[in-house]
């Protein structure tokens, strides 16, 4: 059974962002196990497609973890037909902590976050229906989760930036040249290790391939990488450590997401 996580978002719930629209899409968050269950199905369907995800616990095609209950839920829909076609999740701090922790701390040991772990919204989980991929999906959802954590107080976004390694690690390694470079000229950016480290000295780096969209508009916004990959098996992925501080995020995108 889903049980809302019982945050301070909750006290937001009817705020006019809620019900934000674009181009025929709109956006809230899941308040029922339905439209839960309609998130992880999409989930479940664009994992297994786009990265060969293999979820072994996975009952009826949905993709379910220990986190969910714990987070919000944002779901984008089509305004006509209801269908769900894009999503984040966010897990805030002190549902991390009755959770057991962030996800991310299953990848990555967090300790260099710890003066601001209190600070820190986890976001995951994000995905995007095929028909939708032309960034305006993608752009409510951004917009969405930095007025929130804006609205709560807050001031960082974590996550885990997914790479596929379908192509034998082509494009994590180009992802990595730049986040290295980017590590060493910004000393100041807490590194974080993970725990079952992906070998980027093994990675092809010769080779050429393209930063992926979604962490080449992380990194836009302001974001940073900070740490070498962890590797997921499941789902096949070298996944980088993202760190978002709201206070350093890109003026122009502070503008348009309406948090000035």
């Amino acid at each position: 059974m889903f049980e809302l996580a019982r945050t301070q978002a909750v006290a937001a719930n009817n705020a006019s962002w809620l019900q934000s629209s674009s181009g025929g899409l709109v956006i809230g968050l899941a308040r029922s196990n339905e439209e839960l269950e309609a998130i992880q199905r999409l989930r479940y369907d664009v994992f297994t497609e786009d990265m060969n995800a293999v979820f072994p616990g996975a009952v009826d095609g949905l993709d379910s973890d220990h986190y969910d209950p714990w987070c919000e839920h944002l779901m984008v829909k089509e305004a006509d037909t209801g269908r769900i076609v894009g999503t984040y999740r966010l897990l805030m701090p002190e549902s991390a902590r009755k959770a057991g922790g962030y996800y991310s701390e299953s990848e990555f040991n967090l300790a260099p976050l710890g003066a601001i772990y209190d600070q820190i919204v986890e976001v995951g989980r994000s995905c995007t229906h095929a028909d939708y991929r032309n960034g305006s999906v993608i752009m409510l959802l951004w917009s969405a989760v930095a007025r929130l954590v804006h609205r709560l107080g807050l001031r960082y976004v974590l996550g885990c930036a997914s790479v596929s390694l379908r192509d034998d690690g082509v494009t994590a390694a180009q992802v990595w040249r730049q986040a290295s470079q980017a590590l060493i000229n910004s000393p100041h950016l807490p590194r974080l290790v993970p725990l079952n480290r992906y070998p980027v000295e093994h990675l092809n780096s010769e080779l050429p391939a393209r930063v992926p969209p979604l962490i080449k508009g992380y990194l836009k916004i302001g974001a940073n990488i900070c740490g070498e990959p962890a590797w997921d098996p499941d789902f096949n992925t070298a996944d980088f450590p993202v760190l978002l501080d709201l206070h350093h995020m890109d003026a122009r995108y502070r503008r348009h997401f309406g948090i000035v």
